[in-house]
């Protein structure tokens, strides 16, 4: 529970974003082209193979009985090449990358007796006795300027007057989180339990013991020798580097099944004090979660929704400012709760910064790569007065997933990356109906996309999230097929009401 609604509300409070697609560091730039290069041999190999190809077409049967006489003579020669030829396929079959593919995902979606309304929220919040006239006054023009809706879902223990944040109420949010989507998953794809190879669980601030990974293993009967991870403490875009932890692991062990399943547990993270900064979660974030099946499987790919095609990591933490922007701790009175820095937003826009300038070699066409260099090294070396080319990603990209942290960070990604209103539709309308679910809110988005039936063959989705640390990560999905949306899925029964319109 951490970057997203902090991001937004010091949006609110006029740091917005830095524009930093007008500063951009060359040696980020360099590194997304050493990704890029690392894949330079099989790009060679690609025309070489056709210019064999299209010359051997061109002989007639009388050239190839005279090379077959020629190497008849020449028995060295051939062994030697067809040694150096199986020596190379050999090495490229070897260390390509194995293809990850997103065969399903499933959201959770909590009963409705769960729903807070704005009314009920701030009753709640009076009732507790725990905040001054100041404070629930705070947390309702939060509320007001959030752009959350009236359906999203507090976790069962803050329905309760007075609210019970205990560890056995919190394990049952996590149970009922964890255990639902991981059900709707197995049931959509009639994938065994047994058949999992790999568990990674994310969870940034309830990590009891045994882990949430163990409570999986345990209520699934998962095998003996899984390979299972709890990640903690890694804020909002831990979604992504659980998706990066599984795909190393799916190049290691073949044949395989990984799930991974992000989530944040609200219940023993509420605060009872009345430190301004550390009472914004309390407005924006809510009940949710999300399991994903990954295979390296090769027949997974005639029935896979997406492949896994580029994944960005940025981490800010070697930085004291950036390492403490969102930092747990307790207050005067000794609460706890998450304080956000006032240096948040600069720090998170150089996270940005970073990450968009590494993955814009990867994913940009030719031609916006070379207008981008062009301005870039006539800036870099003859000191120009000349304004950098911004990077057009809606050509490297059919759909955003931008994490729902809060309005005013949306806002701030349209107007930075110069989007359409519909590129951020599905980042808002996940705001209005689930509120901010943390590192699992880039899947809501995902399956809002689908059920609007939008998600088309080769269409490339871009998931972008903020976690504290301070980071920032990028994933890159292609679409195998025109996807559908899954039976039960969080949209199932109210996609036509959307998209609603967001008083201002």
């Amino acid at each position: 529970m951490n970057s997203g609604g902090e991001v937004g509300v010091q949006i609110q409070q006029g740091r917005g974003l830095p524009d930093f697609l007008q500063s951009v560091n060359l040696k980020y730039v360099k590194l997304g082209y050493h990704y890029l290069i690392t894949h330079l041999l099989t790009l060679c190999l690609i025309p070489l193979m056709a210019l064999i190809i299209v010359e051997a077409s061109q002989k007639n049967p009388d050239d190839i009985h005279q090379l077959w006489l020629h190497l008849q003579y020449n028995l060295v020669s051939v062994i030697i090449c067809s040694a150096f030829l199986v020596f190379g396929s050999t090495v490229y079959i070897m260390t390509r990358p194995r293809s990850v593919y997103l065969v399903d995902y499933a959201c959770y979606r909590p009963p409705s007796h769960l729903q807070v309304r704005y009314h009920q929220f701030m009753e709640h919040s009076r009732l507790t006795g725990d905040f001054d006239e100041s404070s629930l006054e705070f947390q309702r023009k939060i509320l007001e300027r959030s752009g959350l809706g009236e359906e999203t879902y507090a976790p069962e223990a803050m329905h309760s007057i007075p609210p019970r944040p205990s560890i056995s109420a919190a394990r049952e949010e996590a149970e009922q989180v964890m255990f639902g989507s991981l059900d709707k998953l197995f049931a959509n794809t009639n994938v065994k339990p047994k058949e999992i190879g790999i568990l990674v669980v994310n969870c940034s601030l309830f990590n009891p013991t045994p882990s949430l990974s163990a409570m999986i293993v345990n209520k699934y009967k998962l095998r003996g020798n899984i390979r299972s991870f709890n990640l903690g403490g890694m804020g909002c875009s831990a979604g992504v580097i659980a998706v990066d932890l599984a795909k190393d692991m799916l190049q290691v062990h073949r044949n395989t099944y990984a799930v991974v399943v992000s989530t944040e547990n609200i219940t023993q993270n509420w605060y009872f004090g009345n430190k301004k900064s550390m009472l914004i979660p309390n407005c924006l974030f809510r009940v949710g979660g999300a399991a994903v099946l990954l295979s390296n499987k090769s027949r997974d790919r005639r029935r896979a929704k997406y492949k896994l095609v580029h994944l960005v990591r940025t981490h800010r933490g070697a930085d004291d400012k950036a390492f403490r922007c969102v930092y747990q701790e307790q207050d005067d009175a000794g609460k706890t709760g998450v304080s956000l820095s006032k240096d948040l937003m600069a720090i998170a826009g150089g996270a940005l910064k970073t990450n968009i300038t590494t993955l814009g070699p990867l994913v940009l066409p030719i031609s916006e790569q070379l207008l981008f260099f062009a301005t870039l090294v006539a800036k870099k070396l003859f000191n120009a007065n000349v304004k950098p080319y911004i990077p057009d990603f809606k050509l490297a990209f059919e759909h955003f997933c931008i994490h729902a942290g809060g309005r005013a960070v949306i806002d701030e990604l349209e107007k930075n990356l110069q989007l359409l209103p519909l590129h951020v539709e599905a980042s808002r309308m996940t705001l209005h109906r689930f509120g901010n679910t943390s590192s699992s809110s880039i899947w809501y988005e995902l399956a809002y996309i689908e059920a609007k039936g939008r998600m088309k063959k080769g269409n490339r989705v871009w998931q972008i999230a903020f976690g504290s640390g301070f980071k920032c990560n990028s994933a890159v999905w292609q679409a195998l097929r025109s996807v559908n949306p899954s039976p039960n899925g969080p949209w199932e029964d109210c996609i036509d009401k959307y998209p609603v319109e967001i008083a201002a």
